[in-house]
Formats: structure tokens, sequence, C-alpha cells
């Protein structure tokens, strides 16, 4: 049905995650959860409407790299770091939160994210200020994301906030033991930095993430565990953010979230489904961030293996990531957004409808 749509824009992407909203509120007979989704959805709209005319003031402008695809330096000068817009609301909800219910949980969670959010901003600032593509050096953006993922690892186990056991479905778990530190890690460090690189094409990024915390939200509201609700709340509130930040970023878009808000969005996605035992699902809600995140890793690797053994680098695909590929294709930016986003919903569904027959 999805597939048959033939237009599916921002409008239609509302609509959907509204209508699904409704129908999981009336389903579990909650609607708090569609009244906190449409609370942040006007939040976001109202921040970023204004926040858009603070940044032109401060001439926060974007600066497109020169390896990327050439029809994307028309997007010089584009508002960005509008991540601000959409973090310090969400984090001033958690922090009032997790003043009025002192929960260890909320309290690691926020300090995880204002770490993401910071590494962004700086990122950001320090690529604006020196005029380039890249602020933080790489290397020194994986020490800074390693550092506050550590933190919360320690932190997290010692508290038996970190459950070894991966919950696949209500029988069956995986116990990852030990392994429980790495696999951590990469959730947080990977999913982070997937969603920062698919945040390349206008809508992309914000779009998918507004179907993934719906998805990861339902998902926990059907574990029925009373002290979990309110990571539920909590993704809900944040697939209204990202789905009313669109309103702006969608093509052609009139500010970019920048690394402030892809990286923590990545931080919010990955520690709260480390803190509900839902790294299993939300793997396969994060289809689309992590094939883009691999189709670099493919592309890096493949072309290093070839030069050193044939002394000339071969490329898998024409650009990554994939969705530059498309690009360079010839399939037009809205057209790669949409189908990217008709796949996702289909993640999500997978993703729920494996949970409830597994």
């Amino acid at each position: 049905m999805i597939g048959k749509i033939k237009q599916f824009n921002f409008k239609s992407l509302i609509i959907l995650n509204t209508f699904a909203l409704i129908v999981t509120s009336y389903f579990f007979n909650n609607f708090i959860c569609i009244g906190i989704y449409t609370l942040f959805f006007f939040i976001s709209l109202f921040t970023t409407k204004n926040g858009l005319k603070t940044i032109k003031k401060l001439n926060l402008l974007q600066n497109i790299r020169t390896e990327g695809p050439a029809n994307h330096f028309k997007k010089s000068n584009t508002p960005t770091m509008g991540g601000i817009f959409m973090i310090i609301p969400f984090l001033i909800f958690l922090l009032i939160i997790t003043i009025n219910l002192g929960s260890p949980k909320l309290l690691l969670l926020l300090f995880t994210i204002f770490g993401f959010f910071f590494t962004g901003f700086l990122d950001d600032y320090l690529s604006i200020k020196n005029r380039k593509n890249t602020g933080l050096k790489s290397k020194e953006k994986f020490i800074l994301q390693s550092i506050i993922s550590i933190i919360f690892i320690f932190v997290a186990y010692e508290n038996d906030l970190l459950n070894p056991l991966i919950k696949i479905s209500d029988s069956w778990e995986i116990n990852t033991s030990v392994f429980i530190f790495p696999i951590s890690f990469l959730v947080l460090v990977g999913i982070s930095n997937s969603v920062n690189l698919t945040d390349g094409l206008d809508g992309l990024a914000a779009g998918c993430s507004g179907i993934v915390f719906y998805g990861l939200g339902t998902e926990i509201l059907m574990k029925e565990q009373k002290e979990l609700f309110i990571f539920s709340v909590l993704c809900y509130s944040m697939s209204g953010i990202c789905l009313g930040f669109l309103k702006y970023n969608s093509y052609p878009a009139k500010i970019f979230m920048g690394d402030t808000g892809s990286l923590s969005i990545g931080a919010i996605l990955s520690s709260i489904a480390l803190l509900t035992n839902s790294v299993f699902t939300l793997s396969i809600f994060s289809g689309i961030f992590i094939v883009e995140s691999l189709s670099v890793m493919i592309q890096v690797g493949i072309f290093k293996i070839t030069k050193k053994l044939f002394y000339k680098g071969k490329r898998i695909f024409l650009m990554a990531p994939l969705h530059h590929h498309f690009e360079l294709k010839g399939i037009k930016e809205q057209k790669i957004v949409e189908n990217f986003w008709k796949i996702n919903i289909l993640l999500v569904i997978l993703g729920i409808v494996l949970k409830i027959n597994l």
C-alpha cells in the first residue's frame, strides 16, 4: 500500500504518523502519548520557526563539503545548527521529569544526551568558525563520543541498569554476558554516527527519526511495564519534535539540524533502547541508519584493500553514504527521501510484527 503512494511528502508522513499514534493510544487506552506527541510537534514548529530567524541574524550558515555531489553547492549558506531548537526543549522536558521522579535511569539519560549534544554543538560551531564542512576532527569526535559512552556503560552497569540478557521476545532472550559492554558501546557510538551520516539529504534524517521514535515508543509500551512508560513518553515527544522540525527541513530545506541534532538523536535512541532492553527491535527500526553507515564502511574498506592489492582503489558505490549513490544515479532528492521514509515505515511494522509473533 505504501509503495503505491505516488507522492509521499511531509504532510503524508505527518498524517500517517499521527494516525498511527491515535490508534496506538486507543489500543493501549492511554491518550497521554498522542497528547505529548502533539504538544512537542507544535513546540518544535514554534522553536524552529523563531530559531531560524535567530540563526540568520547570527549568520550560522552551512558549509558544503567539496567532495560531495556537485548539486549540493546550491545548499551552501543554508542556516544550520537547527538541532539546538530540537534538543533543548527535549532536555528541558527530561530535566523536569528527572527532578520530579528522581530516577537514576533518567539522570543517566540526561547526562548522556547532553554529552552528545555538546559534542555535536562544538563540531558545528567549529565548522562555521573555520568555514569548513568539518569542525572537530574525526578522531576528536570519536574520543568525545567514546568517553561519554564509557561513562554511560560503567554507571549503568554499576547501578544494574544494563541488562546482559538482550530481549528478543517474551520467551526468547540472548545472554550476552560480558559482551554487553562492547555491544552497548557499539550501539551508542554506532547509532549516533549512523544518524549523522544519514543527515545528507533534505528531510531524510528528521523524517526517519520521527518514524523510528514512534516505533521505539510503541515497542516499549508493548512491554507493559509501568516503570518504562516514561520512556515511551520521551520517544513520542521526540517523534513530534522531529516531525515539527521536518516542516522547515524537508525539500528544499530552510534549515539543517547539523551534528547538534543528528548526534543527539542517535544518542537518545540508543541510550533509551539500552535502558529499556529494546536493542534488538531498535536494530530493525534503524535499518536505514545502519545501512547508510555500512555503505560508508564498505566503500572505505574495499577502496583501501583494492588499493593495497592492485595499487588502484575500487569503489562499490558511486559515492557513500548510500543516498549519494542514488543521487549520482540521477534519482531526484525528494524521491530518494520519500522511498527511504517508506522503507523505514515498513521496518517499523516488521519490528512490531516480530515483537508480537516471536
